[in-house]
């Protein structure tokens, strides 16, 4: 299969139809053509050409395309759909997408938009997701599933599978649950296909299910369905009732969502955004950090003031402050990284103590290493062993706690809750810039005598 590839010329034809309302001619177009592609072409319409195409397509195609649209996009065309043409698309929806177009629309529509839905148990299951807070296993699941009672024969087992696959467009796995509908295991095709059918479900289902809890966070659902290699996981409520299923393609979402989120916070912006988003919008997620740098890079300069009679008479001392600078922040920001990673794969063993003991023996073998090459640099080119051991013996220093501060900052922001990402930013690199000059100055001038 060749991929998709949307070329201008393509664009343009398509645009063209749509104004000379070519409907024979666009929906024989796209007819081939997957929802994902057909997204990133509405993507790149215009408002009104975008409703258009929608409103041509059926809805067993266009409702998937919705979940596939830039969020402005997906507003500005479902502004421009009726309470039932909304209906009609999300009738054709899983129950967790269908939730998650219905929690976007305005509140004043959303009722009305329920109403219009012909199936009302869709409609009932869609408004049960809606309660969940969007930030959990809750507001991540789907209804459907399939499920079998524990006391039901092999045969009516089978009779029951058949009717609730039809509403279910992949069966991962087949659930068991109690009269009370809590979850007791899971079912295997094999054993089902290879028993009596007068058997009971009880003597044959596995026990052994792994399930989240509704409050659970995306984040540790993902890590739990990464750990096992599961594509669905079970979701059961407080007391234990199977209410839904969370599976793969939307864990894939939540781990693209966060690694964005951090790359951003690593980046030093401090909220979700996009290369679309308004300058205002991009100005907010970028100034906090940027102010942060510009008071670190105060403070450096005010504790150089400190110094500056000492700079006056070693000014060889000023040349390798840039140097100093930039080796405590990349450490710093290596350690960090380090330990993030660690934290986000949830593969993070042993003490904090240890972890800062070995991260600082791995910097001061860095810092060693860097400072024998320094050394000798230094002292070819000014000829001044005893300043050049300063400058070496600073940077071992610097590297050390640089190493010490990535490695002690992120544990802690975990242990605070707070995403420990950011330390991977601006916020170590600026810390790390201060402690590292005033290290590298005290150091100086203690060894120079000064």
């Amino acid at each position: 299969m060749t991929p998709f590839k949307l070329t201008e010329e393509l664009l343009d034809n398509i645009a063209g139809l749509i104004d000379a309302q070519s409907d024979d001619a666009l929906i024989n177009l796209m007819k081939e053509v997957h929802f994902a592609d057909v997204a990133e072409i509405a993507n790149e319409l215009d408002e009104e050409q975008a409703t258009y195409l929608i409103k041509l397509l059926d809805s067993d195609k266009t409702s998937d395309v919705l979940t596939e649209l830039d969020e402005d996009v997906r507003e500005a065309i479902l502004n421009n759909l009726s309470s039932k043409e909304i209906a009609g698309e999300l009738e054709e929806l899983d129950t967790d997408d269908a939730a998650d177009i219905v929690g976007e629309l305005p509140k004043e529509i959303v009722q009305e938009v329920i109403s219009e839905i012909e199936d009302k148990e869709h409609a009932r299951n869609i408004v049960d997701l809606l309660r969940y807070d969007e930030n959990s296993a809750g507001g991540l699941m789907a209804k459907e599933l399939v499920k079998v009672n524990e006391n039901w024969t092999v045969l009516r087992c089978v009779k029951e599978m058949r009717a609730q696959a039809e509403n279910v467009t992949r069966v991962h796995s087949i659930y068991v649950v109690d009269d009370e509908e809590k979850l007791k295991g899971r079912l295997s095709l094999k054993d089902l296909l290879t028993t009596s059918t007068t058997n009971p479900i009880k003597n044959v289902y596995i026990p052994k299910v792994d399930s989240v809890n509704v409050n659970e966070k995306p984040e540790e659902v993902a890590k739990i369905m990464s750990k096992y290699d599961l594509e669905a996981i079970p979701v059961v409520d407080e007391i234990g009732r199977l209410v839904g299923r969370i599976t793969i393609d939307d864990i894939v979402d939540v781990i693209r969502e966060e690694a964005e989120k951090d790359y951003q916070l690593a980046a030093g912006i401090s909220q979700d955004v996009e290369a679309d988003d308004s300058i205002w919008i991009l100005t907010r997620a970028r100034l906090p950090w940027l102010f942060l740098g510009l008071l670190g890079g105060l403070g450096a300069a005010a504790i150089m003031g400190g110094f500056e009679e000492m700079i006056s008479n070693h000014a060889i001392l000023f040349f390798f402050t840039p140097l100093i600078a930039a080796m405590a922040g990349n450490v710093g920001v290596q350690s960090s990284a380090i330990i993030v990673q660690g934290l986000a794969n949830d593969d993070l063993k042993g003490s904090i103590s240890n972890r800062l003991v070995k991260e600082m023996f791995l910097a001061l073998l860095n810092g060693i290493i860097l400072a024998v090459v320094l050394l000798f640099f230094t002292w070819v080119w000014k000829g001044t062993f005893i300043t050049a051991l300063a400058i070496s013996i600073s940077l071992i220093a610097v590297i050390v706690v640089a190493g010490i501060i990535g490695t002690f900052t992120p544990l802690f922001l975990h242990k605070r809750g707070i995403d420990p990402a950011i330390a991977t930013g601006p916020f170590i690199t600026t810390s790390n810039d201060i402690f590292g000059i005033l290290i590298y100055f005290t150091i100086a001038k203690v060894l120079l005598g000064i």
